[in-house]
């Protein structure tokens, strides 16, 4: 093994530093116009301060927006005047970005409030405690940023004073490298914890900030041990399918991550994780994102995942590189090539220097890339969570089997997503915006996280209940290239009584005639059907027309066809007007759906 006492891990040198004048010269024109005018929009910005009270906010108050907000807006800004900076290097940006130096270090913490506590689920302090730094995702990701920023002008800033290198470093020393190597938080792993997108996302930051900084060979090493040991408890939990039960949002912090992480610990020994890439599970996680794409913008979501959960792009082509995919990387740089202004908008792209970094120097070889061949996404199951993706012509389907203890869960057993030439016809809502509810006990009485508004039935006057005893049983599934269906116990994911009784539901896609069919058979008695649609519907009898669609159903009765108003601003982002609920009540023991 490398992590050999005597043998020194190798320096990391992911990208040019700002006195590498030839790279940055030889950087697209146009995006060296863009990463200056990201630059120049920021020259006058002002560094809102953070009061006590707006961190104590969150706790009193669940709003977490308004905090976030002012949080975000200084590491957005702080990040586009250090590339502009580096583009530029005539020193334009410089006082700018000492200033969001001191800033970023003179905050009292750089965790989240909703993140402010020491344990897994435990109640969060009012106020942080400068004296016992917590490692949440942001104060990771802070932590790479000054590294990043440390890398790339340490010159420049020791012209002007040593002492704001100096600062970044002990800043790096006191908030990341001793409480990450002297403490246990919940997302590094130990036993059986489960894990989550916090361990790759964390770890691939700490790593950043541990390679890209001075730090001795002792440090970087103690890292990268403990690093390489939380990537593989979160590996453990990562079905052998390679699907995030997170969703293609929560990927980009998985699957994503992970891929960033191993680079690096791959990087700086010399090739002795290369064997990671040749791994059909890593193989799998990276094309998962790939096959839950629908068309566009646009992916088959479930959980807390948006429906719009962003643009793939550069991160997805370098994974697809390592893993040698072709298929991946013909669908990233087609996204990329397509959907530029998207991806430079989006928070994860905004929040990271280092992403920005990767963005810069592969960008060329993105844009050049041969797009030409036409992009064939895949039937597919994934057997860990119960996830069915099957597609035609002109029909897109997506089935949610599994049970309802995935991480950020909604309860949606059985429900099924359908898009039609690449509009959406029945939808998964998504989340709303995160507040103190969202992950608190009283989560599921947030509308968006209930069965009764997923395409799903209400039986017996009850919704589903959330957990691993409620979910799908005696699942089977058929993937041919004429038909594909699948079908499923769902009585247990509902809190009702031992009695025998049974609710199947099956469906199909006709890939040869163009239509669906829902098939819903029960011998309970009382039975309220829900379908969300994205367009408006308009009733003729037995048949319902959302947009270009018809819904024609049998054995049940329309009962209404409600608004479901799109408010939120984190569901407006996804959805450009409002949703419906149909409701249908059973009126015979199957229920069918014929969807054309």
């Amino acid at each position: 093994m490398f992590l050999a006492e005597d043998k020194d891990l190798q320096d990391f040198f992911p990208f040019p530093t700002a006195a590498d004048r030839s790279a940055y010269e030889q950087l697209a024109p146009k995006l060296r116009q863009r990463l200056i005018a990201e630059g120049e929009a920021c020259l006058h910005y002002g560094y809102s301060p953070i009061y006590a009270t707006d961190f104590m906010a969150f706790k009193r108050t669940g709003n977490r927006v308004d905090f976030e907000h002012i949080y975000f807006e200084r590491r957005y800004n702080l990040n586009s005047l250090v590339l502009a900076e580096c583009v530029e290097h005539e020193g334009r940006f410089l006082d700018q970005i000492i200033n969001g130096i001191f800033v970023l270090c003179e905050e009292s913490a750089w965790q989240l409030p909703p993140h402010n506590s020491y344990e897994r689920n435990q109640p969060q302090e009012i106020l942080p405690d400068a004296t016992r730094p917590v490692l949440d995702l942001f104060a990771c990701e802070t932590g790479a940023q000054l590294a990043c920023i440390y890398y790339l002008l340490k010159e420049q800033l020791n012209a002007v004073s040593p002492f704001i290198t100096t600062r970044i470093l002990s800043e790096l020393n006191r908030r990341i490298f001793e409480p990450y190597l002297n403490r246990h938080f919940w997302w590094m792993g130990q036993g059986d914890e489960p894990m989550c997108n916090w361990t790759p996302w964390c770890t691939q930051n700490v790593l950043i900030a541990a390679f890209l900084a001075d730090c001795s060979q002792d440090t970087r090493k103690a890292v990268l041990k403990k690093a390489a040991a939380g990537c593989d408890y979160f590996l453990k939990d990562y079905g052998e399918d390679g699907c995030c039960d997170e969703g293609a949002l929560y990927f980009r912090r998985a699957g994503l991550c992970l891929d960033a992480a191993a680079d690096m610990m791959n990087r700086v020994t010399d090739g002795a994780f290369s064997h990671l890439y040749a791994w059909s599970k890593m193989k799998n996680v990276a094309s998962y994102i790939e096959n839950v794409h629908v068309e566009g913008r646009y992916y088959f979501n479930f959980a807390d995942c948006s429906p719009t959960p962003g643009r793939s792009g550069i991160r997805e082509f370098l994974f697809g590189k390592r893993t040698e995919q072709p298929a991946l990387m013909l669908f990233a740089a087609k996204d990329f090539q397509t959907a530029q202004d998207e991806i430079y908008q989006e928070e994860t792209y905004r929040l990271s220097l280092y992403y920005r970094l990767q963005n810069a120097f592969y960008y060329s070889e993105v844009m050049a890339y041969d797009t030409s061949a036409p992009m064939v996404h895949r039937d597919i199951y994934y057997p860990s969570i119960g996830l069915f993706i099957a597609r035609s012509n002109s029909f897109c389907l997506a089935v949610k089997a599994g049970d309802n203890d995935d991480n950020h869960n909604h309860n949606d057993t059985g429900s099924l997503t359908l898009y039609k030439n690449g509009r959406p016809v029945l939808v998964d809502i998504g989340v709303e915006s995160y507040t103190g509810k969202t992950f608190s006990a009283e989560r599921y009485e947030i509308w968006t996280m209930q069965s009764g508004y997923h395409n799903l039935p209400s039986i017996e006057g009850t919704d589903q209940h959330e957990g691993s005893r409620y979910g799908a049983a005696d699942v089977k599934y058929k993937l041919d290239e004429n038909r594909a269906e699948i079908s499923m116990e769902l009585i247990h994911a509902y809190p009702l009584p031992e009695n025998g009784h049974s609710y199947r539901r099956q469906v199909l896609l006709d890939k040869e005639s163009e239509y669906v069919t829902l098939r819903d058979t029960t011998d309970c008695s009382s039975v309220i059907l829900n379908f969300i649609t994205y367009e408006k519907p308009e009733t003729d009898g037995s048949v319902i027309k959302s947009g270009d669609v018809c819904l024609e159903f049998q054995g049940a009765q329309l009962l209404t066809i409600e608004t479901l108003p799109i408010t939120d601003p984190r569901l407006q982002a996804a959805w450009d007007h409002d949703l419906y609920r149909i409701r249908l009540t059973m009126t015979e023991k199957e229920f069918v759906l014929n969807i054309r």
